[in-house]
């Protein structure tokens, strides 16, 4: 009888710690499981239970903001502490994990996942048709997936990516990887893959994951080589500041020419106002007689600078600050490494300052200004302004009278010197004050024929002078003259032409405008004592000149009407030959070398633009005491619909031996660029190619080939440039091949580094 006693209270034990739950939740430390009737609840003690569930009604368990569903569960009450195995998914806001197996703490949230999968939702929608912008969900997968926190996970021999799709189009596989959800994913000692293909290898890995497409982090580095650079690396870190403020810090590294490290600052704080700058410092490595090559001489190592940029400010009480740079201190690193054709080719460096205000018909500016223009690497002609103020009154009539009066005002410390390797080998820089009211009466009366006739007067002054042989003495001279100015239009003659139903234009008008300006100056006997550096110091008195033109010019009208193409023609006659020589409105003539003549050049420039995806312009000078074309220049640009885009430009200085200042060979030149670009409709696939070409010596200065492919969620840019350094000093190598490639991830792009590679281009993150 006692032996049935203790079975039957066997019996009823383990039918109560074995039975199904069938009622009640359950809580565990703060969680609790919803009730279910097919949900089979195990107790061992009161400290450990196990529920199991099936593959059509999981175990499930809530715990705050966040569920798990899992086959079976076993529960740790007093650890706070579960083991789900089986088919396991947690969810935690707009985040989900799959794991075969998760041991997780509810005390302190957190817990492993192993061999584990999972999702995460960045941004509510992809921006429509842009691709490379951010996607708006990532993918993540480890063997293990550590949650250190409510948003917070450490994955273990895992991957991540943003291509979210049955085959993602990339992936970062990552030994480590840190994940910070609404945040950022890092990840270290990576393998960008492509398809599945290893690709690039990155020591680090940023990716941003907030909302916001404009995030702070690593962009895409841009792998080049060159043959005088080497192999290259350029690794940006972008900044996001604030809306408004934004910076880049890029590291440079080529295995040939050393390495750099460049800062790029941006703001925007409101419509016009607005800056960007970029300093770089660069190390470059020693050639020396051991390591010299076929493709550079020895040289010593170069610590070099470079700071370029341009800001606008607008400041209260109606004022505006402006500033640009274009400032290096090694000439040759421009030219050896420089991708930038312009860049590379200027021998020009500047600083601009300015401040500048109006108020009614008053405006004020302050300028200051610096200008080195080299001769070679050590030798410079430095020209510039500080300061230059300037003030002037704008017209207005004088009573109720036609007559308009009008005054400005200029001061100015002008620099002027010549320096070699930091030492000043002539200095010509003075002061110099002017002023000059005019009075202008204008007549139009008649609508076919106007007049205006200016009268003005000018008074200047230097500190400095010129003796009798040409010395430049600390001796002040004044100069004042006055200035009569007739300008004479028409009388103009149009016709209008009526063309309905004509394709291009209901109705079209030809103009053709003549104009004669005549122009007095009187005497200036000072004239061989002033010191001649800007063309105010250059007016040559006693003088007459006619300037004699011709202007056509044909509108055509559709809804608005709008000029399609013009065609002028100008010439100038002066008494006095000098006068030639400094008249800024000839390229071919403003040359103190050039012939005394009382002949300008005659100037002939036509423009055309029948459509606003097509223009063209035109211009030449022809000398009239040898007949023959000095300078000629053209340049145009068409682009058709969205997906091409033409643009070129064609430029000579002929060689004359007859004329002194067009006779020298070295001052004869001949070129022609050329750039396209063409894309796609969706901009998915793209290409440009540009060149710019030297008649003169018969060579391609440089050649340019740019393609790139943006898919759903990344994308790739590849460049191909051909640099010619015939003629450049301590380059042995004829010609430098460069090669550039980035890649671009949803969400990420990359910045150009600042040596122009990439064209310039900027995938914006």
């Amino acid at each position: 009888m006692l032996r049935l006693s203790l079975t039957l209270v066997i019996c009823v034990l383990c039918e109560w710690a074995f039975a199904p739950l069938s009622v009640h939740a359950q809580t565990i430390s703060g969680c609790r499981t919803d009730s279910m009737d097919s949900l089979t609840f195990a107790r061992f003690d009161e400290n450990h239970i196990t529920l199991t569930g099936s593959a059509t009604q999981p175990v499930r368990i809530d715990c705050d903001d966040a569920q798990l569903f899992a086959n079976s569960v076993e529960v740790y009450r007093v650890d706070g502490r579960f083991v789900a195995a089986g088919d396991v998914l947690f969810v935690s806001g707009s985040s989900r994990i799959s794991a075969e197996r998760l041991d997780f703490n509810t005390k302190t949230k957190t817990g492993t996942f192993y061999r584990a999968s999972g999702t995460t939702v960045i941004r509510d929608k992809a921006q429509p048709n842009q691709f490379g912008t951010q996607e708006p969900n990532a993918y993540f997968w480890g063997e293990e997936i550590h949650k250190a926190g409510p948003s917070r996970y450490r994955i273990v021999k895992g991957g991540f990516t943003a291509c979210v799709q049955p085959e993602p189009r990339w992936e970062v596989a990552s030994g480590s990887m840190t994940l910070n959800l609404d945040d950022y994913a890092l990840l270290r000692n990576s393998v960008f893959k492509v398809k599945g293909v290893p690709l690039l290898y990155l020591p680090i890995f940023y990716y941003p994951m907030e909302e916001d497409d404009r995030s702070t982090g690593f962009l895409m580095p841009i792998y080049g080589s060159g043959t005088i650079r080497g192999q290259s690396i350029s690794a940006p870190f972008f900044w996001a500041i604030n809306r408004s403020h934004d910076a880049t810090i890029t590291y440079d590294w080529f295995s040939k020419a050393g390495r750099a490290i460049t800062g790029d600052y941006r703001y925007v704080l409101s419509p016009g106002s607005s800056g960007d700058a970029l300093f770089n410092v660069m190390d470059e490595r020693a050639i020396t007689a051991e390591s010299a090559n076929s493709s550079q001489a020895p040289r010593p190592g170069e610590r070099s600078y470079r700071l370029t940029g341009a800001l606008v400010q607008t400041l209260p009480r109606g004022l505006r600050a402006q500033a640009n740079a274009n400032y290096f201190t090694s000439l040759g690193t421009q030219q050896r490494l420089q991708q930038d054709v312009f860049q590379a080719t200027t021998r020009q460096r500047n600083f601009d300052t300015s401040l500048s205000g109006n108020w009614a018909e008053y405006v004020l500016s302050a300028r200051t200004e610096r200008r080195d223009y080299f001769d070679d690497a050590e030798t410079l002609t430095r020209t510039g302004s500080l300061p230059r103020i300037s003030v002037s009154r704008g017209e207005r009539p004088i009573g109720g009278s036609k007559v308009y009066f009008g005054a400005s005002g200029e001061y100015v410390n002008i620099l002027r010197s010549t320096r070699r390797n930091d030492t000043t080998l002539v200095d010509q820089g003075l002061t110099r004050l002017d002023v000059s009211p005019t009075l202008r009466v204008p007549f139009t009366r008649w609508p076919f024929l106007t007049v205006n006739s200016v009268v003005g007067w000018r008074g200047t002054y230097w500190s400095e002078s010129l003796r009798a042989v040409g010395q430049q003495v600390d001796e002040s001279i004044g100069r004042q003259y006055f200035d009569f100015q007739s300008r004479i239009t028409g009388p103009v003659f149009n016709r209008i032409f009526n063309s309905p139903g004509h394709g291009f234009a209901e109705k079209w008008k030809h103009v053709v405008e003549p104009t004669l300006t005549i122009q007095r100056t009187t005497a200036i006997d000072e004239f061989p004592n002033i010191v001649q550096i800007e063309s105010a110091d250059s007016v040559v008195g006693g003088v007459t000149r006619l300037t004699y033109a011709l202007s056509n010019r044909l509108y055509a009208k559709k809804k608005v009407s709008r000029e399609i193409m013009s065609l002028s023609v100008s010439q100038t006659y002066y008494t006095d030959q000098r006068a030639a020589q400094f008249d800024q409105n000839y390229q071919s003539s403003y040359n103190t070398d050039a012939a005394p003549t009382n002949f300008s050049a005659v100037a002939v420039s036509t423009r055309i633009s029948p459509t606003d995806r097509l223009n063209g312009e035109f211009r030449t000078e022809w000398d009239p005491t040898v007949h023959t074309l000095k300078t000629l220049s053209a340049s145009g640009s068409m682009r058709s619909g969205e997906w091409l885009d033409l643009s070129a430009g064609w430029s000579r200085r002929r060689l004359i031996p007859e004329l002194p200042d067009f006779s020298n060979p070295a001052s004869a030149t001949h070129y022609l660029n050329a750039a396209t670009t063409m894309r796609s409709a969706s901009n998915r696939l793209g290409a440009s190619y540009s060149f710019n070409y030297d008649f003169q010596r018969d060579f391609f200065l440089q050649q340019r080939v740019l393609a790139y492919y943006n898919a759903q969620c990344c994308g790739v840019v590849v460049e191909w440039q051909t640099f010619n350094f015939q003629g450049i000093p301590g380059i042995t190598v004829p010609q430098d091949r460069r090669f550039n490639i980035s890649f671009s991830l949803a969400g990420i792009g990359t910045f150009s580094n600042f040596l122009g590679a990439l064209s310039g281009q900027q995938q914006q993150r």
